[in-house]
């Protein structure tokens, strides 16, 4: 599977189970529900340790300095470890980090060639935790495993507000 898809347009976040802001489940979410400007959404899985040491405090940090203006989600992508990675752990990480943002649960459908969710294979995301970054004309801008909180903070600040 090639990995991202920097300079093409976001794919819409299809084939995933939300829960809102507040823990409580939810249709679907459309990428247009997170606002008019840059969007970050964040790939991880429960057990997974980089996703709990590195992904979850930048995003922390990501919401807490950019919740004007930035859409957020997390996504738990489930392709591998599915008796672990359940929907309910998707709950138990959205109040053990305190982000009031939209959770999202998305597996692989037994049709599917990868064995991964479509939405791993719509961001073409090389695991977890994977971070996208989506700019207001609707296009990928970054796409890929690390992202540096306060890089991110200084490019995006200024244009959130």
């Amino acid at each position: 599977m090639d990995t991202g898809i920097v300079g093409l347009p976001a794919p819409e976040l299809n084939h995933v189970r939300w829960i809102d802001e507040t823990g409580g489940e939810r249709g679907p979410l459309a990428l247009a529900e997170l606002g008019s400007g840059f969007k970050i959404l964040y790939f991880f899985q429960d057990w997974c340790a980089g996703c709990h040491r590195h992904g979850f405090p930048t995003l922390v940090t990501l919401a807490d300095e950019l919740r004007e203006g930035v859409g957020f989600v997390a996504i738990q992508t489930v392709f591998e470890g599915s008796a672990i990675n359940t929907f309910d752990r998707v709950r138990e990480n959205q109040r053990r980090y305190g982000l009031h943002i939209p959770f999202g649960h998305a597996v692989a459908d037994s049709g599917s060639i990868l064995r991964v969710p479509a939405i791993m294979e719509a961001y073409r995301s090389g695991g977890t935790p994977w971070f996208v970054v989506i700019a207001p004309d609707g296009r990928v801008v970054y796409d890929g495993f690390l992202l540096a909180a306060d890089g991110i903070i200084q490019a995006l600040q200024p244009l959130a507000a």
